[in-house]
């Protein structure tokens, strides 16, 4: 059997990630951190989470724009001087003197103009609350997700190192006899293979704790490195309500989906702001004109303008919103569609798996760690062959990994399902256990 061995950068890089994983625990004779259950986690990530602030923001500038959007446009203060010289009929300078004018004007809009802008920065202000919203629903999933990854690994790690230590003593007493023949060498060999193999799970398994401790720390607003121990129990699989009320509670909580419809909405709101400004504005204020040639004339009015739109009749623009009016339909159906499909095959993957667990023992893990444990003791006794020593030492490292992984699996599906169909009552319980230092 061949074994490749890592090239030095190689084993300096995972030492060093590995440095990352023991340097989290707390240091012998200081405090550790208190477990922390899951929902301190998600609540730590709701407030601390430094895109929420981006968020944050996208809604104050929305509901800045609503603010201005019902505003009317300032009046204009217009004014002008110049020099007013009146002749008689026969060409001769009749007076001579200043003319002057002064005139304030206000700019009106077309009736519902402006109750359609106010709309339009109404949509914009929920589409903001709703990506908020979706953020959060995803963050809550994740950290949820993470939480009993970090805690799967760290089972996965131990139940490896177990028997790489095992192995490792197996070896070392068998390699003091110095056995003669081959069939001790040949089972000495199987035994350094299987504690290889076991280390390598080991290893994958710390480094997925980094990891998730990583990804946990940053998703809280901390530092990469801070301690952190989750106190969980394994998660408790609720079942899921029927498809049909999955489909139901989508098209009224779906966060995608009720984007699309406010898009949807905000659009028709465009097709008609677009048809109302075909008409034009109209300018109302007052004037004063005074004049002074020899003799003094003031002239106090009321001045109205009017653009004539013969060249702009809005044409163009009602026909492009009416096309997005028609692609926003098209992705509200196509999201919709998608919807339906991803419900369908989480609840399907969801319930497949929630099936599987119920096949096993609560005890199973204790269970095939007392098998391998038996059958190292008898194997060093002579009661046991090593293929039947081997293979119970992979089948508990194999069975812990599979049901971590089942429990992962069901608890991404559920995740998912919640956070497509916005279910009130989430599908997994969590038990908070004290871990004693």
């Amino acid at each position: 059997m061949s074994i490749s061995i890592p090239s030095p950068l190689s084993a300096r890089l995972l030492t060093a990630i590995i440095s990352c994983v023991t340097a989290t625990l707390p240091l012998s004779g200081a405090a550790p951190a208190p477990p922390l259950p899951v929902s301190a986690l998600v609540e730590a990530a709701l407030i601390q989470h430094p895109e929420l602030q981006f968020y944050a923001a996208e809604i104050a500038a929305a509901k800045a724009g609503h603010r201005s959007a019902g505003k009317l446009a300032p009046p204009e203060l217009t004014s002008t001087v110049g020099q007013n010289r009146v002749r008689n009929a026969a060409g001769n300078l009749a007076g001579e003197g200043v003319a002057w004018s002064v005139g304030l004007q206000q700019q009106f809009e077309w009736p519902g103009r402006i109750g359609l802008r106010k709309a339009i920065a109404n949509g914009n202000v929920t589409l903001a609350e709703l990506g908020l919203a979706r953020f959060k629903s995803a963050l809550m999933g994740r950290v949820r997700t993470l939480a009993y990854a970090l805690g799967a690994a760290q089972e996965q790690a131990e139940a490896s190192r177990d028997v790489a230590e095992r192995l490792r003593d197996l070896r070392e007493i068998l390699v003091q006899r110095d056995p003669a023949g081959l069939t001790p060498l040949l089972e000495t060999r199987i035994i350094e293979a299987t504690e290889l193999i076991a280390q390598r799970t080991a290893s994958d398994a710390e480094l997925a704790v980094a990891h998730a401790l990583i990804e946990l720390n940053q998703l809280r607003g901390l530092a990469p490195d801070a301690p952190l121990t989750v106190a969980t129990a394994p998660p408790i699989f609720r079942g899921a309500p029927t498809l049909d009320s999955l489909l139901a509670a989508a098209r009224t909580n779906n966060f995608d989906l009720r984007l699309r419809a406010a898009e949807l909405e905000q659009q028709g709101f465009r097709v008609e702001l677009a048809r109302n400004e075909r008409y034009p504005s109209f300018t109302v204020g007052p004037t004063f004109t005074e004049e002074n040639a020899g003799d003094r004339q003031r002239i106090v009015g009321l001045a109205i303008s009017v653009p004539l739109p013969l060249w702009n009749n809005q044409a163009a623009s009602v026909d492009l919103a009416k096309a997005r009016q028609t692609q926003a339909d098209a992705s509200l159906r196509a999201a919709q569609r998608d919807l339906d499909r991803q419900i369908a095959t989480a609840a399907r993957t969801y319930e497949n798996k929630v099936q599987t667990l119920s096949h096993w023992r609560g005890d199973a893990i204790a269970h095939f760690h007392d098998a391998a444990e038996t059958a190292d003791r008898n194997y060093r006794l002579g009661a046991v062959p090593v293929a039947t020593y081997v293979e119970l030492q992979r089948q508990y490292v194999d069975a812990v990994s599979a049901l971590l992984a089942i429990r992962r699996e069901a608890l991404e599906a559920a995740a998912h399902l919640e956070t497509l169909s916005g279910l009130p009552q989430p599908l997994i319980g969590w038990e908070p256990i004290p871990r004693q230092p």
